[in-house]
């Protein structure tokens, strides 16, 4: 006699948690509230803010797998955003090739080799010898933006970066709303196959080999590999988030890919706090919003920025998520 499986109520809801890798409920409301926002704030500045952390989250978000996960502090990580930034701006302003999808694969591949490169020597180092390997990679590339002038502008940055072709060659997306929803979609895509990554046993293994590397040797994990693909894996989402950030600002600088950049980016994940994703995206909407308030009020907006931020590190431990998780658990 053939036995009847017995489904329980909740069985079929727990299969989606699971293959959502219990993500919680709290994130589809922020998604649908970033939906409506344009038609809550409808104000040209708001919805440019808006894109622009939303660009950086995703940045942020692909350092923090690094620094929050694996363990790893880079200092050059912008080197990735300028690597995808760079290959936009040149198909769109010197080839005229502005289709997205060529322009994601540009990106992706000029930074798959750029990071395997890095990852491959970086490897052979640990402690401020690696910091020091990751921002001299984020200079080399910077120089040479600045010296190939016939190809990136040079010193001038590279304009004329135009809106991209949806795919369909002639769907164009405009600027404001348009791209601000095009941006959004790539980030919650971002968001949601990091948070997966994470929560796989791959990303437990990064967990342990950040948190006890010699324990994950002598248990025969082969430490150097996961490394190297946790610098592949960021890479590639830096090199999107400098696509997004080339598009959205028709332009590109050398400025983009160096140390400046790469600091401010660990200081967005420090606020929000290290190994939780969506840390990055509350530290870098505090430090855009907390930035352009200053830079408003004061000229010396860098100096009160600066002070603030040392405070935060020193008495806030583990970030606004951190915090957040204190109070709870009390």
């Amino acid at each position: 006699m053939a036995q009847t499986e017995l489904v329980l109520p909740g069985t079929r809801r727990a299969s989606w948690r699971r293959w959502l890798g219990g993500l919680h409920p709290g994130y589809v409301v922020l998604l649908v509230a970033l939906i409506i926002f344009p038609a809550i704030n409808p104000s040209r500045y708001a919805l440019s803010l808006a894109t622009q952390i939303l660009i950086f989250s995703i940045f942020t978000m692909s350092l923090d797998l690094l620094l929050g996960y694996a363990g790893l502090p880079s200092f050059g990580h912008a080197a990735f955003l300028g690597l995808g930034g760079y290959a936009t701006a040149i198909l769109s302003a010197k080839l005229g090739i502005s289709n997205l999808a060529v322009a994601l694969g540009a990106s992706i591949v000029l930074a798959s080799g750029g990071a395997i490169v890095l990852g491959l020597l970086a490897m052979r180092t640990s402690g401020v010898y690696f910091l020091m390997l990751t921002l001299a990679f984020a200079q080399i590339i910077s120089a040479v933006a600045q010296k190939a002038s016939g190809l990136t502008g040079g010193t001038n940055g590279l304009p004329g970066v135009s809106s991209p072709d949806l795919i369909i060659p002639g769907l164009r997306v405009a600027d404001g709303i348009p791209f601000y929803f095009l941006v959004l979609g790539i980030t919650s895509l971002s968001f949601f196959l990091l948070y997966r990554l994470v929560q796989s046993p791959f990303g437990r293994s990064l967990i342990g080999i950040h948190h006890n590397e010699t324990r994950m040797r002598a248990m025969g994990y082969n430490i150097g590999r996961y490394k190297l693909a946790a610098f592949w894996v960021a890479g590639i989402f830096a090199s999107v988030a400098g696509m997004l950030y080339a598009l959205y600002n028709h332009f590109i600088a050398p400025s983009d890919t160096g140390f400046t950049l790469s600091g401010e980016a660990v200081l967005m994940v420090l606020i929000g706090g290290e190994g939780t994703l969506i840390g990055s995206l509350v530290g870098t909407t505090a430090y855009l919003l907390i930035q352009n308030a200053l830079s408003s009020l004061t000229p010396r907006w860098q100096l009160v920025l600066g002070a603030l931020f040392v405070v935060f590190v020193l008495f806030v431990r583990r970030g606004f998520v951190g915090m957040w998780r204190r109070l709870r658990s009390r």
